[in-house]
């Protein structure tokens, strides 16, 4: 094997599909969600494996961003209420514990937005509003998702990191949050 034109056909082939999944993403969605995190008095957010770390990612961004932001799984979290948002990330859709925090946090009144690329899924359908990343996840991709070479989701999964940050990019214009007051919120303790 050549490993030089095996690693240049491999990350050749990565980037077209995420260019594609790019070109493939409904703008209007996309707006909204964006505006329904601008709206929200604060931010719940929750995920699980590579999808999960990287919507903590998104989630510190969100503090970053000077959103009051939380992690489900963290021990600090507090409750949920009206005017707040809960973000779940749920590549296929069909996962059990997430599933259910959703519809604890419908109960709370939270609304309630899926990350997903299986918008079929059960958890999507009763959500107030869905976030459909058109890449391939792992057991229960949509038709219309981006197929991959990479193994499993890792299309969705790596997506969802450049998604997230061009999000919180728009929104800090939106917001008229400028870089060096996300800098001050970084944590300074490390």
């Amino acid at each position: 094997m050549d490993i030089s034109k095996t690693y240049k056909a491999l990350y050749e082939k990565v980037v077209s599909e995420h260019t594609e999944v790019f070109e493939k993403q409904d703008i209007p969605e996309m707006e909204a969600f964006m505006q329904e995190i601008i709206n929200a008095d604060r931010v719940f957010l929750m995920g699980v494996g590579r999808e999960g770390i990287a919507t903590r990612g998104f989630a510190m961004r969100l503090m970053h961003l000077g959103k009051e932001s939380h992690w489900i799984w963290d021990d600090t979290t507090p409750n949920m209420r009206e005017g707040d948002l809960f973000i779940a990330t749920n590549g296929c859709g069909e996962i059990g514990h997430i599933h259910y925090v959703v519809e604890q946090a419908q109960i709370a009144g939270a609304k309630v937005a899926v990350v997903t690329g299986s918008p079929g899924g059960k958890t999507a359908k009763i959500a107030d509003l869905v976030l459909f990343v058109p890449a391939c996840v792992y057991n229960g991709t949509d038709p219309r998702a981006v197929d991959s070479i990479l193994p499993m989701g890792s299309l969705f999964e790596e997506h969802l990191f450049m998604l997230f940050d061009l999000l919180i990019i728009m929104m800090a214009e939106e917001m008229k949050v400028e870089k060096h007051e996300m800098s001050a919120r970084h944590r300074n303790i490390e």
